[in-house]
């Protein structure tokens, strides 16, 4: 094995603003919260896998970052041994971490010293507070993290999840990584040589794949999601000891921006996620009609300062906690979850949000998690590669997900069933579809059958306006056809129209007794049951824009505020008033 000091590597280049080079003032106020001190070369200064690093500001001398290291321990030097690679060289006035750092999640990555040296040491408690309160130096690591998690999810690196492509649990433990934005890649068992290695000095058996390898001491054998997201920093709690003001259930757009807003008011808040924090927003690569962004704000970008606002203000985030029923019984709102124990508060928001429809064709199923995708993440595009893929849908989901498909490589086929891109299309998306030469939209057009042995391997699709069927080679397929809204599990308790979509405020049209003793009226976004409120996409009648469940979210934490008032001074309150 060779060491990791020797011959000073060559500084990366920063990249989009991920490597900046902090000014010495902001050095010096940094140095308030830390404490200065000498590096050994081949000392390990953050090893991948630990939950609460620290935060080192270069002073001196070279630092590497590697995955796979296998490190002596404490201050002995590492060594890179097999499956080792260096990722990134820093020098003087460079900072180490990334957004884990401030998110809770352990660290994806080490970093060790390449020579002697010295650093500006400071806890993760104290760094929080730094980019959280201070604007001076905070906005800039907040970027660069930021950033660096784009690059590290770009290159393949962090999480090892190690077993076959066409395991169902290997893909649905790579499709929870990729939809909450964890760097992570496949050791496929089919083609990577290092897999057995890897399972050999593990001690992992055929039977306990696939496994989730965290750090050369730390494996997890077919981990379950709620198991996973609870190593990796995405659950905050397993039971709940005490009553919330406020359970947010759904954490898009409108239930992240409920608990931050309400929990900055001074409101206990806890959140809760089914899969993944930013719902289907925090997968879109790119959001260009967002308020103030006039250069777009890619969803996940969105959600991670959505994220980091929340813990500022002590929400409890739970991530792959799905709801089973919730009910209101002596005045107190209690819920049941799958795979956590209950929660109970005096309101709940429900901001579950919707989910993509299926297509009607024979067979698919057996393609889908494998072949078959409802949303185009990072993940999903390394798998396409330059392999040709179809895109259904004539929606502004279906048209970023074809350009992002598109300008990772792969040549796509948009299938429209309607006869004009534009009908639901936003125009900018439209435009920028009919102008890229990787994109063939074929309109008027339905798929209507597929086939493959294992993984898909061509569709045939009907063109409609002239009848002829053709068959098309597709190694993968992006489905975006219209929602549902995600409320099977609230049937006979709220009240839902036709299509499953949660009725609020005018959409009800009586009163029931259960409002009686509170002296007022339905408030425009309450449900049927009192206390209990609805915001985003899984509302009736609302606007399905990011922009749009982000407004309803915080708009329902004024209406929250009302209730918990009544709750706590009684009817007499709700005459009286006072003015928030």
């Amino acid at each position: 094995m060779q060491p990791v000091a020797g011959s000073t590597p060559r500084e990366t280049p920063d990249v989009g603003g991920a490597y900046p080079r902090l000014g010495q003032a902001q050095i010096e106020l940094l140095g308030r919260a830390g404490t200065s001190r000498a590096t050994a070369a081949g000392e390990v200064l953050i090893q991948e896998g630990t939950v609460g690093a620290d935060f080192f500001v270069i002073l001196q001398g070279t630092v590497v970052v590697v995955e796979g290291l296998h490190a002596a321990g404490g201050r002995q030097p590492a060594e890179l041994g097999p499956g080792t690679r260096i990722l990134e060289v820093h020098g003087p006035g460079r900072f180490l971490g990334e957004l884990g750092l401030v998110e809770g999640q352990p660290a994806f990555v080490s970093t060790v010293s390449a020579e002697a040296g010295e650093v500006l040491q400071i806890s993760g408690d104290d760094l929080r507070r730094a980019v959280l309160t201070d604007a001076a130096v905070g906005e800039t690591i907040l970027r660069a993290f930021l950033q660096r998690r784009v690059l590290l999810i770009s290159a393949g690196a962090g999480t090892r999840i190690v077993g076959s492509r066409f395991s169902r649990d290997t893909l649905r433990l790579l499709e929870f990584a990729a939809a909450n934005r964890l760097p992570h890649h496949l050791v496929d068992l089919e083609d990577d040589e290092q897999a057995q290695g890897i399972l050999d000095r593990a001690g992992i058996l055929a039977d306990e794949l696939p496994v989730v390898v965290l750090n050369a001491s730390q494996v997890l054998k077919n981990p379950s999601n709620a198991e996973l997201a609870l190593a990796m920093g995405l659950r905050a709690v397993k039971e709940h000891s005490a009553s919330y003001d406020l359970m947010v259930i759904g954490a898009g757009p409108a239930g992240l921006a409920a608990a931050v807003y309400a929990a900055s008011d001074g409101l206990s808040v806890v959140l809760k996620e089914g899969f993944a924090i930013g719902g289907q927003a925090g997968t879109s690569p790119r959001i260009e009609n967002f308020l103030g962004f006039p250069a777009g704000i890619s969803g996940g970008e969105l959600t991670e300062r959505a994220i980091i606002q929340a813990r500022k203000f002590r929400v409890q985030i739970n991530v792959a906690c799905r709801a089973r029923s919730i009910e209101l019984k002596d005045g107190e709102i209690r819920a049941e979850f799958h795979e956590s124990g209950p929660a109970s508060s005096r309101a709940a928001l429900l901001a579950t949000g919707v989910h993509y429809r299926r297509l009607p064709v024979p067979g698919l199923e057996k393609f889908e998690g494998i072949s078959v995708f409802y949303a185009a993440t990072v993940h999903e595009a390394r798998l396409c590669g330059l392999q040709p893929v179809a895109v259904v849908g004539g929606g502004n989901s279906a048209g970023q997900a074809a350009l992002f498909l598109a300008g990772a490589g792969a040549p796509v086929r948009l299938v429209v069933r309607g006869a004009d891109l534009y009908a639901d299309m936003s125009r900018y998306l439209a435009e920028r579809i009919e102008e890229h030469p990787g994109i063939e939209v074929l309109l008027g057009a339905n798929i209507v059958a597929v086939d493959g042995s294992g993984a898909l391997e061509r569709i045939v699709v009907d063109l409609g306006a002239t009848g002829e069927q053709r068959s098309f080679d597709s190694r993968y397929l992006f489905i975006f056809i219209g929602a549902l809204p995600h409320t099977e599990w609230l049937q006979g308790t709220v009240a839902l129209d036709d299509h499953g979509f949660v009725l609020t405020g005018a959409d009800l049209e009586d009163l029931p007794p259960e409002f009686s003793h509170l002296g007022r009226s339905r408030l425009p976004l309450e449900t049927s049951v009192p206390g209990m409120f609805a915001a985003g996409d899984v509302r009736h009648g609302s606007v399905k824009r990011v922009t749009a469940a982000a407004g309803e979210g915080s708009t329902a934490v004024a209406m929250i505020h009302e209730h918990l008032r009544l709750l706590r001074d009684g009817p007499a309150s709700a005459r009286q008033g006072d003015g928030h």
